[in-house]
């Protein structure tokens, strides 16, 4: 049951690893820049998620109201960065564009903190209640849950309700539990991942991606608008990392300005390790990442746990220098 436990823990914390590594490698596809602001925008997400819960409920619609709204705003940051910073070194050296990379982090980050509305200090995330829910307690406390679910659904639904429930339903299973948050964790991140993967492989602007992926000039001979998908691009990946930010917030409730930091850096080594450029390889280190962590938590020292995955980065990079998924880039001469 503890590995079981520790699994679970993983999966939730991929999950949000996974959503983000997929905005660092979607973005080293197209251009092949590492953009160390993507992290950032995590950070943006959940300020962002913050201050549309004040004042509201963070029930079901609240929460709603608070999802649209970080991935709209993390996209118009996402976007306004690629257009500003990074379009005018697009054919500079690789180094320009990795440094104003890391200045553009660091002006996110510093720029929050002076900012009368954010400021320096951490501030408490509202999340929904956790309630557990205990499957051991017999037939009678299900037929009462889903009894009461009902009602408060009605309730919610009513012409006369003015009141907001939270997402807080649990299991319990004795040693293993699964709260609600992590719940909405896997769920809403295993259908953003469906999501991207649809718009990637089955949409003429997922087609147009691949195109400008693999060869800009001669997607651009063919009448893709290269500059078009790349903010495309941009778009789509800082969406991921606003919708990663509100999860993680949810996951760990406290936000500060420089919260972004640690989970980039984990996002970016899973998007490595699965294979920098590979979609399936994001979501592959992703997973592994968290996983790893978790386990190295639970059973060995949390004090441990960075070095321990990044000891298997080095490992497998040493194995597989492209990454689990990544495919050898040949340079002609």
């Amino acid at each position: 049951m503890i590995v079981l436990q520790q699994l679970i823990n993983g999966v939730s914390l991929g999950s949000i690893y996974a959503l983000i590594a997929l905005g660092y490698t979607m973005v080293y596809g197209i251009i092949l820049l590492i953009n160390f602001a993507h992290g950032n925008l995590l950070m943006v997400g959940a300020y962002t998620a913050f201050f549309t819960l004040v004042g509201i409920s963070a029930g079901p619609w609240g929460m709603a109201l608070a999802f649209v709204a970080a991935m709209v705003v993390c996209m118009i940051f996402g976007v306004t960065i690629e257009y500003f910073a990074y379009r005018p070194l697009r054919t500079s050296p690789r180094l320009n564009a990795l440094i104003t990379a890391i200045a553009v982090s660091l002006i996110l980050e510093n720029g929050a903190r002076v900012l009368p509305f954010v400021g320096p200090n951490h501030r408490m995330f509202p999340r929904p209640t956790v309630v557990s829910f205990d499957l051991g307690a017999g037939l009678s406390n299900i037929a009462g849950w889903f009894m009461e679910t009902g009602s408060r659904l009605l309730s919610f639904i009513g012409p006369n309700s003015g009141q907001h429930y939270p997402l807080d339903v649990g299991i319990d299973l004795g040693e293993l539990s699964i709260n609600s948050n992590q719940i909405i964790v896997i769920i809403l991140s295993a259908l953003l991942m469906i999501a991207l993967n649809y718009v990637v492989n089955h949409t003429k602007r997922g087609k147009a991606m691949q195109a400008v992926s693999f060869d800009k000039q001669a997607a651009s001979l063919m009448g893709i608008s290269v500059n078009r998908i790349i903010t495309y691009t941009f778009a789509i990946g800082s969406l991921l990392a606003g919708a990663g930010g509100i999860l993680y917030a949810i996951t760990y409730p406290m936000i500060f300005p420089t919260m972004g930091m640690m989970p980039g850096l984990n996002a970016f080594v899973a998007a490595v390790l699965g294979g920098i450029g590979s979609i399936p390889g994001a979501m592959l280190g992703g997973f592994i990442l968290g996983i790893a962590q978790t386990f190295a938590s639970g059973f060995i020292s949390s004090e441990f746990a960075d070095a321990i995955t990044f000891s298997i980065l080095i490992i497998v990079l040493l194995f597989r220098p492209a990454g689990i998924l990544g495919k050898k880039m040949r340079v002609k001469v």
